[in-house]
């Protein structure tokens, strides 16, 4: 019986020796993919879990400064503005943790928390500056895996991106670095997204998802955006910068600008749009 059982155990052992030789596992990320693909068209895992796995596998490769909020769009505060205008940049924006400036808009002397800021209603003599945390600093080079790991070690949800040169590049959160995982997280503050991907926002401009047809975008705004070599936004815009353009950065096309807003997968995901500014006298 033991003889029988020890032949047995060795039969499956060598069995999946064979099949693992002629079917080898994926010898590269794209095969990765692949396999996951097919493991999703056979039903083996879900399709959310596919996108989940194949996002870690892909941000891999990304860095701080591919999902970052560029300078030009960080909301900061001013340590030497007055309480109620703190106040209402904090209610405008629904953060929760704003980088505090002095000076100039690059120099970041810390991190202030919105729960905190209530702290100066009841003592109003109190000092923002005691209130103020310290700002953790990252490369742009910085790998998403390694600071997603800084984020979970140091229980801190927000970092200032430098460039080479030590200015600010941008800023970056946990969130950020998240949703190339598990996709756009929204919250509270977010909008309800229409069918087509185009809503109008507070301010008059429109929200346009990457993915929206050229021609819907066409018919709800009222323009003429060329459709015959694209079918996206996301699309022609990036064939337009030339690459897919990063967060914050903004691209003219057909007097509209589009800013980008997110970026999931090496796509955009949403894009701010707005006429643009004419030159005086035009």
């Amino acid at each position: 019986m033991r003889l029988e059982s020890r032949a047995g155990s060795d039969k499956r052992s060598l069995f999946e020796r064979v099949v693992e030789f002629l079917s080898p596992g994926p010898d590269s990320r794209a095969e990765l993919i692949e396999t996951l693909a097919d493991a999703e068209q056979r039903e083996v895992i879900a399709p959310d879990s596919r996108l989940m796995l194949e996002g870690v596998i892909r941000m891999a490769d990304m860095i701080a400064g591919d999902v970052m909020v560029a300078a030009p769009r960080m909301d900061l505060l001013d340590i030497d503005a007055p309480y109620d205008e703190l106040l209402a940049l904090v209610i405008e924006t629904g953060h929760s943790r704003f980088p505090v400036y002095e000076g100039q808009r690059d120099s970041i002397i810390g991190i202030l928390l919105a729960k905190d800021l209530l702290k100066l209603q009841r003592a109003p003599g109190l000092n923002v500056r005691t209130l103020l945390r310290p700002a953790v600093f990252v490369p742009e080079s910085k790998n998403l895996n390694e600071l997603l790991r800084d984020f979970r070690s140091n229980r801190n949800h927000l970092a200032i991106v430098i460039d080479e040169f030590g200015n600010t590049a941008g800023l970056i959160t946990i969130e950020d670095v998240l949703e190339e995982i598990v996709g756009e997280i929204e919250d509270e503050f977010d909008e309800i997204q229409s069918d087509e991907g185009i809503y109008t926002l507070a301010d008059g401009t429109q929200r346009v998802a990457g993915d929206a047809d050229i021609a819907v975008v066409n018919h709800a705004l009222g323009v003429e955006l060329p459709d015959d070599a694209f079918d996206t936004i996301g699309g022609l815009v990036a064939h337009e910068h030339g690459r897919v353009p990063r967060r914050g950065e903004t691209v003219a096309i057909g007097g509209l600008s589009f800013t980008v807003l997110l970026t999931r997968g090496g796509a955009v995901r949403w894009f701010k749009v707005a006429p643009t500014a004419r030159e005086p006298g035009a």
